[in-house]
């Protein structure tokens, strides 16, 4: 639980590696007054084919770690926890807790030719949550949901544009689009580095729905519901990995994003 004697002053963010870093950079610019800790678990991912049982575990280990050093709220920027972890998340913390979803009801509403394909983890294809939302807004589209192994892999090494990399998107993109579909939903935010090479397959007459800003807006609407939540004067981001912290940082500078702290997560989230 949240350490009393700690000022709520940060946003935690937390992913299985490298690809929260798509949503931290949609907080960053929304929320520009705000400090931010980010935790990647590099160590452990990709989180696509991990039992739900280790997926729970390491959010609440994560969640655990973030809220002592006295975070404020949550941002569980990873589909996978999301889909398996959020609700228990929430039974156990009070502090506003904002989860990700693949986006298919908007992308229902987007596509014209009523065929929406979502490209995920398998963990997040398979999970109730999907088919939930599936059957809530998919009454009149065909939503293709493809399980897209490996590509995670690719985004954690910095390899967005190699021949692998688009050697997945054509095996992972071709069927949904020979079906027709116009609109692609990035259902892991891993695939979000990947938007220009999945244009690149897709061609430019098919959307792609990516739901970083969607996030920090909601996250926006949070806070500021919460008078007990005061925003910051002076904002910092800090970094923890429970891979080598070198890695991280290699990864941070690829992408152009000040890296100026990365640590080893301590033990007790590791």
């Amino acid at each position: 639980m949240l350490n009393p004697a700690a000022i709520a002053s940060l946003i935690g963010v937390y992913d299985s590696g490298v690809g929260g870093l798509s949503v931290l950079r949609a907080l960053k610019a929304k929320l520009p007054g705000e400090s931010f800790t980010y935790v990647a678990d590099c160590g452990h991912a990709p989180y696509g084919d991990r039992s739900a049982s280790f997926v729970e575990s390491r959010a609440h280990d994560i969640a655990s770690f973030l809220t002592g050093l006295g975070a404020k709220a949550l941002v569980i920027a990873c589909n996978t926890a999301s889909v398996v972890a959020v609700q228990s998340l929430r039974e156990r913390y009070t502090l506003p807790i904002v989860a990700m979803e693949p986006a298919i009801k908007p992308a229902t509403q987007l596509s014209r030719s009523k065929v929406v394909l979502v490209l995920a983890t398998s963990n997040t294809i398979r999970s109730p949550s999907v088919a939930r939302l599936c059957s809530t807004y998919g009454a009149d589209t065909r939503v293709i949901l493809q399980a897209c192994p490996g590509l995670a892999d690719q985004v954690e090494r910095g390899r967005f544009h190699d021949d692998v990399t688009l050697q997945l998107l054509e095996a992972y993109l071709r069927p949904g689009l020979d079906a027709g579909a116009d609109t692609i939903v990035l259902g892991c935010t891993h695939y979000a580095f990947l938007v220009d090479a999945i244009a690149k397959v897709a061609g430019e007459a098919v959307t792609i729905v990516e739901p970083s800003e969607a996030i920090a807006s909601q996250l926006s609407r949070v806070l500021s519901a919460s008078t007990a939540l005061p925003h910051n004067t002076a904002a910092t981001t800090t970094f923890y990995t429970s891979g080598p912290p070198r890695e991280l940082a290699a990864f941070l500078d690829f992408i152009g994003e000040p890296s100026a702290q990365v640590h080893a997560l301590p033990a007790s989230g590791s």
